[in-house]
């Protein structure tokens, strides 16, 4: 039982930071961007393959505030990354179980 409450706290801390954090986050750019900026080769630069993704940019397509889009992007990572990871750890525990 103790261990399901920390994982829900985790899970709890996890959307806070992604979906209230996120309100937060600075608009500049990262230091790739900006160096890449300063430099002059940031124009020589492709399209990154994730460009028509709903959640290409750190945002929400389809979603006008800024600022709320960066955070239902952040949450919907997070549930991403808990079923992906979560998933992972359920067919690799059952795997082991059976040898």
């Amino acid at each position: 039982m103790r261990n399901r409450r920390f994982l829900l706290a985790g899970l709890l801390v996890a959307l806070l930071v992604a979906g209230v954090g996120s309100y937060y986050a600075s608009s500049h750019p990262d230091g790739l961007e900006y160096v890449a900026g300063k430099t002059g080769f940031s124009d020589s630069a492709k399209d990154p393959v994730d460009t028509g993704s709903p959640f290409a940019d750190y945002g929400t397509k389809g979603v006008d505030d800024e600022r709320l889009s960066g955070g239902i992007a952040g949450v919907a990572g997070v549930g991403l990354t808990l079923l992906i990871g979560g998933g992972l750890f359920w067919v690799l525990r059952r795997r082991g179980q059976q040898e």
